[in-house]
């Protein structure tokens, strides 16, 4: 006689988990609210008996995957699912965490949620790494913005052809003194604002390059492919790599473009075909690359320095890949653009495209790494 399989549901906050558990066709049952600890989720593993016949799932949030990794070490089958994509009532007016872990215990038995892609530790480290970089650049924008919106208020302008933020610029800055002391005290505070984030992204993008040396083998080898395309840096490249994770989870170039979120909505019923603005559903961190190396495919198609001097050491058939890239990128660009669709529209377009030469070159990398450590 087979074991029967028995799904557990919880539902994690940063102090305490609900926890729900159905066996077969059993209702699902409460089994109360634990403290969110290492000790007290190792002692209701013990309790619940038999490790192979459990299946254990919680909606991604903001405690991370610190449960799933605690949950593999003790050899419990463990996924993170979509809090997007877990099924709801539309009549449901009671909500409370004894529900929410019944609900999943419920659809999880049923096969109706979405699991979630998890990293492991070091993998998730070097993402937490890129966008931490991210960050400080929001942070140096809008000091900059402080700066030079302040500046305007009182009339403050530049030398005649002193472009902003260039060197000449900053000099100008420096040394520019206002009518009151408090004035300059809020300049100088805003001057300092932007130095310090200016540092802050110099130590942060130091920092990513230790950690790209100490790497897995495909994840370097990716990042080194995916900056044959242009439009496509250093930044950028890794950026796609820890946010994608492993090009290998993926079969279709088209379940990759809707993981991203750049496919358009659909409403269609009956005869009516409607479709409307992208789902933007997926990762908010690979759509905001995508749409910026998604802009220079506005120029024609060729080679830089960097990207010569990098095609000697790539496979052919990644620069064959990235070559494809451009004549075909650049061709949509501007059929749209000459078919005066907003600029908006045919950026995402194009962005669209280039998330299947991404997906083609960093497969073809992690399996050309795969085989050197094969031999």
């Amino acid at each position: 006689m087979s074991k029967i399989t028995r799904y557990v549901g919880m539902d994690v906050h940063a102090e305490t988990i609900a926890v729900a558990l159905v066996e077969g066709r059993q209702v699902v049952r409460s089994l109360g609210v634990i403290p969110n600890r290492a000790e007290a989720i190792q002692r209701l593993i013990g309790k619940l008996g038999d490790v192979n016949s459990l299946r254990v799932c919680y909606e991604a949030g903001p405690t991370g995957y610190v449960l799933y990794w605690q949950l593999a070490k003790l050899g419990v089958s463990c996924e993170v699912v979509a809090p997007s994509l877990v099924p709801s009532k539309p009549g449901e007016r009671i909500k409370t965490d004894r529900r929410d872990a019944e609900k999943l215990a419920r659809s999880y038995r049923s096969g109706d949620l979405t699991a979630v892609w998890v990293p492991n530790a070091e993998h998730e480290a070097l993402r937490d790494l890129v966008r931490a970089r991210e960050a400080a650049k929001k942070d140096e924008l809008r000091a900059k913005h402080r700066l030079s919106k302040y500046l305007l208020r009182y009339g403050q302008r530049a030398p005649q052809g002193c472009r902003p933020w260039t060197l000449a610029w900053w000099r100008w800055v420096r040394a520019l003194q206002l009518d009151h002391a408090a004035q300059n005290v809020v300049v100088l505070d805003h001057i300092m604002a932007v130095d310090y984030e200016a540092q802050r992204i110099e130590r942060l993008e130091g920092a990513i390059d230790e950690a790209i040396k100490d790497a897995p083998p495909h994840m370097k080898a990716a990042i080194e492919a995916l900056q044959a395309l242009r439009g496509v840096a250093k930044i950028t490249a890794i950026t796609l790599t820890t946010e994608f994770g492993t090009f290998r989870r993926f079969e279709r170039a088209t379940q990759v473009m809707s993981y991203t979120g750049v496919v358009p909505s659909e409403h269609s019923s009956g005869a009516r075909d409607r479709r409307g603005a992208i789902t933007k559903t997926g990762n908010a961190h690979l759509r905001r690359v995508l749409i910026e190396a998604a802009w220079h495919y506005r120029h024609g198609p060729r080679l830089n320095l960097r990207q010569k001097q990098l095609q000697r050491t790539l496979s052919p058939r990644v620069t064959e890949i990235a070559w494809k890239a451009q004549e075909r990128l650049h061709r949509r660009f501007w059929r749209l653009t000459n078919k005066s669709k907003p600029a908006g529209k045919v950026v995402t377009a194009v962005a669209r495209e280039l998330v299947g030469f991404i997906w083609a070159i960093g497969l073809q990398a992690e399996n050309d790494a795969a085989t050197a450590a094969a031999n």
